[in-house]
């Protein structure tokens, strides 16, 4: 996430930090080998591009929007994440915008890195391997790239030259197309006819046809004097490709593939770059010997049944033999059509798919049967296996290896970017999980896909809120964006659940964090829309039945209940760097400490378990504070100065007061520490090879196994480490 760095105020601020002796010390020079893996979920991510090696069995590879690259292991039949090495400064490359694989040289493999192009994420880089991605050099641009924003699904747009492995071409989005003659090593702008100023998508693929090499333009407006379709066949000149479709329906050329026994070209369009907002769109073919172009659309949409085309995947085994997918089709769900005969006539691969979910049971989104999948446009057929046909989604990557039954091939690839952890003190699940997009999730096991799938009743799409009551772990309560109720309790510990009764009529557009206090008896819920315009915060005393408003609570600050005294919360308000607090059950706050940190969204509080009043505040940039008396006096944590985020997990043996766990610095690099004696000494757990880039969200220790930490990424899951 972008950084900003922010000061403390000097007179309020030192008068509050008076009270606690300060807490001294350095990371530890040796930290304890720790060995890292991921929690299962099971993708719960948009795959937006799947690559099969030309020339290799076996050997593939996928790219998500936020959360990194991936290698088909083919012997273990799990996929090996590639970039999880990238580190907190360099978040903003986890999003893998193109990648490339050179046929004549298996070895080699080439990622295009830049997740947003907005101006205030930083450049993209290109990352090269002669080793199939184990190891890596790379390269800074001077551009940016895009791969979570409007058109992430196009693709790939980097492309080995067919003429020579040492020449390159990178589609931009803004700055038009880039060439490199070393491999990669470095970059440069190449000429092409087409106006790189535009808002739109810039390239959109890159495609090798023979010796010639296609380029797709994503800001035309679709009219006969704007091209959206150019040519190279000497890698040095291009010229727009003459006969293109026009109109609303070819207005972006979204993918590309090449069948080299016909020597056709097979171009989807939309009417849009995706994957939301496409409402038409068309599948074209072009013979590349004459210019000859023919329309083969599978299906128009029309009327109720609006939707674009995305992936395109051409059989190498068999020529005429074409897969296309439509994308954006919400009414009818999306589907895979399939050709034998060029595009003269098509079989949708939906209508007798077997779908098998039991591996991933969260795909059934709370309803019987799962659906065959929305946002598809990463589609790949196997050159080796023409029966064997990948398709990514909004959520997984389906596999199949005869066209009928399919089911997620997704292992070892997971992509969810983590809100909230909880990991209980008893009971079967040692994790909870708050998710974007999936809601929340029981883990009654760190090494499967959550049994039940994603909490239900009511069915969550992105949580923005999850809480224990400290004393009463079996309850448990949620809050997140639901089309049928926005807030929810379990009294089994999170295994089941139940809407509240009622709940606040601003819970619809701004469901907020949530907090139970210590016994359950009461709950203060926080609203925040989506825009960042906080509300007044709520109250029940009756388990959701009725709510009234808590005029003195800070508006928009997450509520954070006393782990010991069911009668006091606490609240920090960032407008005004104030720590607030209840001592009445939460009718009314009052200010305590004054004079922190104030403005910053990204911060944190957290009470150490079994312990009352004893708080600590991740400020981010302004390092970490504790208070011992409920919050009325803070002093700052010499032993880190940069804290993001922090938990608590069981005490190591002897020691008295629990593990706790830091994102933070400690000393030049931002990473995962581990504290055993009260934050005066730190270790680092993780390694350079483990650092998933941004980190903040959340963090904790396990209550019952010292050592054992979970720690939430934007993008690569829950990261979960041990002592080895």
């Amino acid at each position: 996430m972008p950084s900003r760095r922010t000061v403390l105020a000097g007179t309020a601020a030192a008068a509050a930090l008076t009270s606690v002796p300060l807490l001294s010390g350095r990371a530890l020079a040796v930290a304890p080998a720790y060995r890292w893996r991921t929690v299962v979920m099971g993708g719960t991510g948009f795959v937006t591009g799947v690559l099969f090696h030309p020339s290799v069995r076996g050997l593939a590879y996928a790219r998500t929007d936020i959360g990194g690259a991936y290698r088909w292991d083919e012997r273990r039949e799990r996929w090996v994440p590639l970039t999880d090495h990238i580190g907190w400064d360099d978040w903003n490359l986890l999003g893998v915008e193109a990648m490339a694989v050179d046929p004549q040289h298996p070895e080699r493999l080439y990622l295009a890195l830049g997740t947003y192009a907005q101006p205030w994420a930083g450049n993209g880089a290109v990352l090269r391997s002669e080793d199939r991605g184990n190891t890596w050099q790379r390269t800074d641009l001077a551009v940016k790239l895009g791969a979570n924003e409007d058109g992430r699904g196009c693709g790939e747009r980097l492309l080995v030259d067919p003429r020579d492995s040492d020449t390159l071409w990178l589609g931009t989005r803004h700055d038009g197309l880039l060439k490199s003659t070393d491999r990669g090593a470095s970059w440069g702008a190449a000429e092409f006819p087409a106006d790189p100023s535009g808002t739109g998508q810039g390239v959109t693929f890159l495609v090798a046809a023979g010796r010639a090499v296609y380029a797709g333009w994503g800001d035309s407006d679709g009219t006969a004097d704007s091209p959206n379709l150019y040519r190279t066949s000497d890698g040095t000149t291009w010229e727009p490709v003459p006969g293109r479709p026009t109109g609303a329906a070819a207005r972006v050329p979204v993918r590309a593939a090449y069948d080299r026994h016909t020597r056709e070209l097979y171009v989807t369009y939309a009417d849009a770059p995706g994957p939301n907002g496409q409402a038409d769109g068309s599948v074209h073919r072009l013979r590349t010997t004459d210019g000859g172009w023919t329309e083969v659309t599978p299906v128009k949409p029309g009327g109720t049944d609006t939707f674009g085309y995305g992936g395109v995947a051409v059989d190498a085994r068999r020529p005429g033999s074409v897969v296309v997918s439509t994308n954006n089709r919400w009414a009818a769900v999306d589907t895979l059509y399939r050709t034998t005969d060029g595009g003269r006539s098509w079989t949708s691969l939906k209508d007798t798919a077997v779908l098998d979910v039991s591996e991933t049971p969260y795909l059934k989104w709370g309803e019987d049967e799962p659906k065959f999948g929305w946002w598809i446009q990463a589609v790949a057929l196997d050159p080796y296996d023409s029966r064997h046909l990948v398709y990514g989604t909004g959520a997984t990557l389906y596999g199949t290896r005869d066209l009928r039954h399919w089911a997620p091939q997704i292992r070892g690839l997971e992509e969810t970017s983590v809100r909230q952890l909880i990991s209980p003190p008893a009971g079967k699940a040692h994790l909870i999980s708050g998710n974007g997009d999936i809601g929340v999730m029981y883990h009654e096991s760190l090494t499967a896909s959550p049994a039940r799938g994603m909490a239900a009743n009511p069915v969550f799409g992105t949580a923005t809120g999850l809480a224990q009551a400290a004393a009463r772990p079996s309850y448990v309560v949620r809050a997140g964006w639901g089309d049928h109720g926005n807030g929810a309790y379990s009294e089994d510990g999170g295994r089941t659940w139940a809407p509240f009764p009622a709940q606040p009529a601003i819970a619809k557009d701004a469901p907020g964090p949530i907090a139970a206090n210590a016994d359950g008896s009461v709950l203060l819920w926080s609203f925040v829309h989506w825009d960042g315009t906080p509300y007044a915060a709520r109250r029940s005393a009756d388990n959701g039945a009725t709510w009234s408003e808590v005029a003195t609570f800070p508006k928009g600050a997450t509520p954070v209940a006393d782990p010991v005294d069911p009668s006091v919360f606490y609240a920090f308000d960032t407008a005004t760097g104030t720590l607030h607090a209840s001592t009445d059950g939460g009718l009314t706050f009052a200010a305590r400490a004054g004079g922190l940190s104030s403005g910053d969204r990204e911060f944190q509080l957290a009470v150490a378990p079994g312990r009352s009043g004893d708080l600590w505040l991740s400020l981010k940039w302004n390092g970490l504070y504790r208070s011992i008396d409920g919050g009325a006096t803070f002093t700052k944590v010499s032993s880190c100065w940069a804290s993001y985020t922090l938990g608590f997990g069981r005490a190591a043996k002897g020691a008295s007061y629990p593990a706790v766990y830091l994102v933070g610095s400690t000393e030049a690099i931002t990473a995962v520490y581990r504290s055993d004696d009260e934050a005066r000494t730190w270790v680092r757990i993780n390694d350079d090879r483990h650092q998933w880039g941004w980190t903040g969200a959340a963090v904790t220790g396990d209550p019952r196994i010292h050592g054992r930490v979970y720690l939430a990424t934007n993008g690569r899951g829950v990261q979960y480490g041990e002592p080895a």
